[in-house]
């Protein structure tokens, strides 16, 4: 997959709409637009997919009255919640069915846009959510889909993936398909400034880790590498001040940061410190960002053991793997994430059950330097104590 237009040119921009799948808009009060960018897309009758905590912030009822001021029916599901389930697309998708919709709009972080894909995938396609886990399984056409990311970090917003656990047997699954790509992405800095510090921080070391995962995966390639690379730049200037004393420009550097991370995920995947991680976050609710950014520096070095990727790192991201595994370590101690497994609560019993399922989780696939159970359980003793 191409990238429509090169990343680095449009890193220092105050605002800007390109062209491409999906249409990226960015700019302070671009969320404006919103009833616009629905119209053209042929909506007459919307819903909006977000959560509680937009509702009480406000937000969720201006994009409403953007909806409404273009002309659309807006119905509205406020009932996401993180790490969504089977049953929360269940949800959404009878209040999309109740409201007869033809576009949906996601509002929030990656949890808004899974839920919004997921039942976009069922009101189009039928069956269930297990029917699409895989790559390309939806045979028909979905309904177009406008992104409105307020939060810095899961890049969900240019990623064709539904990322949905079932309500059962808490398998997560990765759907993924290129008719759920949204047509717009609409980032709009000024729709960051609720998100809680804690949040910003988590969310900001998660898009830091998607930059440099995505850069040096077996799947990279020309566009990934630019996406990852401009990524790479924002965040590491933005996220910094952002943990101090965040301006309205870091806002918007982190926030386009980190969809150019998503755009570079879409592209290339991740690796090791991604299967390292859910498992953490599975059996000791570790909030995924923190979960990442605990077990990234490790997985850096690990890859770094092998030459050819080691060169990698300094072609794709200008740094040496040992400096890149110090400052992402730094970084995640000053986010205030856990530096270790003992404090989110794991003993060394822990390590060979983790070390199974991190062995199984999909990305450990594209890693760059093949790892193996044995591999996962040495990178989980490093972190220990």
């Amino acid at each position: 997959m191409t990238a429509p237009f090169q990343p680095a040119e449009l890193m220092n921009r105050a605002a800007f709409d390109v062209g491409g799948r999906p249409r990226l808009v960015f700019g302070p009060g671009c969320a404006a637009r919103v009833g616009e960018l629905a119209r053209e897309l042929g909506g007459r009758r919307a819903l909006l997919v977000t959560d509680a905590g937009l509702v009480r912030a406000g937000h969720a009822a201006r994009v409403a009255d953007h909806l409404r001021s273009a002309g659309l029916t807006v119905a509205t599901f406020d009932r996401v919640h993180e790490n969504p389930t089977t049953e929360d697309v269940g949800a959404c998708l009878a209040a999309a069915r109740e409201a007869r919709v033809d576009l949906l709009v996601g509002l929030g972080g990656g949890s808004a846009m899974d839920t919004a894909k997921g039942a976009n995938f069922l009101l189009t396609n039928g069956g269930e959510m297990r029917d699409y886990w895989g790559v390309g399984k939806a045979g028909r056409e979905m309904l177009p889909f406008i992104a409105v990311p307020t939060t810095t970090g899961t890049g969900s917003e240019m990623q064709c993936a539904a990322l949905i656990a079932d309500a059962v047997t808490h398998q997560k699954m990765a759907c993924l398909d290129a008719k759920a790509l949204a047509r717009v992405a609409l980032l709009d800095p000024e729709l960051t400034r609720t998100q809680p510090p804690r949040v910003a921080a988590c969310a900001g070391i998660d898009a830091l880790s998607h930059a440099i995962e995505s850069a040096v995966t077996t799947k990279r390639t020309a566009a990934s590498l630019a996406y990852s690379r401009a990524a790479y730049d924002l965040i590491t200037e933005a996220l910094p001040r952002l943990l101090t004393a965040p301006a309205d420009r870091d806002r918007g550097r982190m926030q386009l940061g980190a969809a150019f991370a998503g755009a570079a995920i879409e592209r290339s995947m991740l690796g090791a410190a991604h299967a390292a991680a859910n498992p953490l976050t599975a059996r000791f609710q570790v909030p995924h960002g923190f979960a990442v950014g605990l077990m990234l520096p490790g997985v850096i070095r690990f890859n770094a053991g092998d030459g050819g990727v080691r060169a990698l790192y300094r072609e794709a991201l200008g740094r040496e793997p040992e400096a890149l595994a110090g400052e992402v370590a730094a970084l995640c101690a000053r986010a205030g994430g856990p530096r270790s497994l003992r404090a989110c609560g794991a003993t060394p019993g822990d390590l060979p059950v983790l070390a199974a399922l991190a062995e199984k989780q999909w990305t450990a696939e594209f890693n760059p330097r093949r790892i193996t159970e044995a591999g996962f359980a040495a990178l989980y003793a490093a972190v220990l104590e």
